[in-house]
């Protein structure tokens, strides 16, 4: 079975006027069907408006759709019983983390999401640990999170939400406000989760660099999927993300530049291990 399935699953946000008329309705997703499989990495990308924000607070059933399904681990999102497992089942990292930090100490931060679902003590301090430890903030457990820096804050927040042992953990633009050395910091601890722990990842973002590791990527523009594919399927595809408003790596243009001028270099160069690798096989060719 699925960890998450979307069937058809269109939002439309409502603007009124202060009578409460409506005004307009704009369609932020358009008849999205994906299934995600357990364990899986999964990217999806889009510039901004694109409908990737809010595809991903349907996954923990934050917004609900105008039309169609979603399903979580089995759960219809729309059944509110279903709310407190579907919450429980896909955790979810947002931008700021200052809007998800709330405790005072770094350990008592991570442990606050255990015990309001009621794990006893003894629980809630092991949790506590192993997750500051698979994110590698373990020795950072009783300073407070003020005096952490944004990649260090981003990466308590997901140890709080992985202290609530999820399968699957939604990470909408995590990266954003970070400087790169904090977006390398989390990107880094997400595809550990993945790898290690076998947690499913659903990475929302529009920084390429970050989703070289997924297994798969769905591209999103005016609320369709408009590309999926492996990393090197859609970074083959240089010319048709350009038009999609959405960059590529730098060693990724480089690579395509390189191939434009004639030298037979592979589509969807991912690293510059790759790039000169190939660049090896053109001259002793």
């Amino acid at each position: 079975m699925e960890i998450v399935k979307t069937k058809n699953l269109t939002f439309d946000y409502i603007r009124r006027d202060e009578d409460g008329n409506v005004e307009g309705i704009t369609t932020a997703v358009d008849n999205v069907s994906l299934s995600v499989k357990p364990g899986e990495f999964i990217a999806i990308l889009g510039h901004n408006g694109s409908g990737k924000s809010t595809l991903a607070k349907h996954i923990n059933a934050i917004l609900f759709p105008t039309e169609g399904t979603v399903f979580v681990d089995g759960m219809d999102t729309n059944d509110d019983k279903n709310l407190w497992d579907i919450r429980k089942t896909a955790g979810m990292v947002f931008q700021n983390p200052d809007n998800q930090i709330i405790g005072q100490v770094v350990e008592e931060d991570v442990g606050f999401g255990p015990e309001n679902m009621g794990v006893p003590t003894d629980e809630i301090l092991e949790r506590v640990a192993e997750s500051l430890k698979a994110v590698g903030m373990y020795e950072f457990r009783k300073k407070s999170p003020n005096r952490l820096s944004g990649g260090q804050k981003q990466r308590v927040s997901i140890a709080g939400v992985l202290a609530m042992h999820p399968k699957c953990i939604v990470l909408d633009e995590p990266t954003a406000m970070l400087d790169p050395i904090g977006r390398k910091e989390v990107i880094r601890a997400v595809t550990a989760l993945n790898m290690v722990e076998k947690i499913t990842i659903i990475l929302i973002t529009h920084y390429m660099n970050e989703i070289v590791g997924a297994d798969r990527v769905f591209v999103m523009d005016k609320g369709h999927i408009a590309m999926e594919g492996t990393p090197r399927e859609i970074f083959s595809r240089v010319e048709e993300l350009k038009a999609l408003r959405l960059d590529v790596p730098q060693v990724t243009s480089c690579a395509h530049e390189l191939k434009k001028r004639g030298l037979n270099i592979p589509d969807g160069i991912l690293t510059e291990a790759e790039l000169v690798e190939a660049l090896k096989n053109v001259y002793h060719s």
